[in-house]
């Protein structure tokens, strides 16, 4: 296999405004492209090292969603249908007739829902975490990320810091944690826009809906205890638990991942 890949950044044209994005590809695409979407709040800067590797052998974009990172918000709060329609517009704008999806947390239902509106399209979805929530958990978890209150202290800042350790990752440095902090906290009003996105949309109704066969990756991360209940839904799914990996396992376990990526998406 070739060399890792140069990750380049552009911007195109989407429904929400300009749409920035990661991309890496080889000097021949011998497999179908891979868009892969990242948690809220952070940005597809967490795709990096694996944008590098897996645009060894296909074209591998992960972009911001609106909002996030470097990419226009919308202009009232969206719905995850509305992230999709987004990815489908730069789908169009890149001439990718057919796509894999790897999604995470807020990421993962954005990929899924884009399956649900592309079916033709979309090959398979690798999800990592998949919750599933009783009422009373959904309720503490939209106040658990509702909007966060800005102190004059800046006490926000290191009781924000703090949540990221609790789950901080097996082997995550607090320089792995310090590279993706500002992401974090950008977004102004529209930051929490994600989450409630992500909890207005529900895996029971929708993941039935789905055909293409799906693999769940189980981290030891926020989302664990949630995650396998989601499988009783699946028509095709598969659930790898590695309890081994948290938080940051996409700048340790790059080549790994990479490795059961390519397995369930080329054989």
């Amino acid at each position: 296999m070739s060399e890792a890949a140069r990750v380049r950044r552009r911007y195109l044209d989407a429904r929400f405004g300009q749409l920035h994005l990661r991309l890496a590809e080889p000097s021949v695409r011998a497999r179908r492209a891979l868009l892969c979407f990242h948690l809220s709040p952070v940005s597809g800067a967490i795709y990096q090292n694996l944008l590098a590797d897996m645009g060894r052998d296909r074209i591998a974009i992960a972009p911001d969603t609106p909002g996030y990172g470097a990419s226009d918000p919308p202009a009232t709060p969206p719905e995850i249908s509305d992230y999709a329609a987004a990815m489908g517009d730069l789908m169009d704008a890149l001439g990718l007739a057919e796509v894999d999806c790897l999604g995470m947390h807020t990421g993962s239902k954005i990929a899924l829902e884009l399956a649900l509106q592309r079916p033709r399209q979309v090959r398979h979805l690798a999800l990592i975490s998949t919750p599933v929530y009783t009422d009373e958990e959904l309720r503490q978890m939209r106040a658990e990320f509702a909007p966060m209150p800005l102190r004059e202290d800046g006490g926000h800042l290191t009781d924000y810091w703090r949540g990221l350790l609790q789950w901080r990752g097996p082997g995550q440095t607090l320089e792995m944690i310090m590279r993706y902090y500002p992401d974090h906290l950008r977004g102004e009003e529209h930051r929490h826009w994600g989450h409630r996105a992500a909890f207005n949309y529900s895996y029971p109704e929708n993941l039935p809906r789905a055909e293409q066969p799906i693999l769940v990756l189980n981290n030891e991360d926020d989302l664990v205890q949630y995650t396998p209940r989601a499988m009783r839904y699946m028509r095709n799914g598969t659930l790898l638990e590695r309890r081994d990996w948290g938080h940051g396992f996409l700048d340790l376990h790059t080549a790994e991942f990479a490795a059961i990526l390519r397995k369930f998406f080329d054989e």
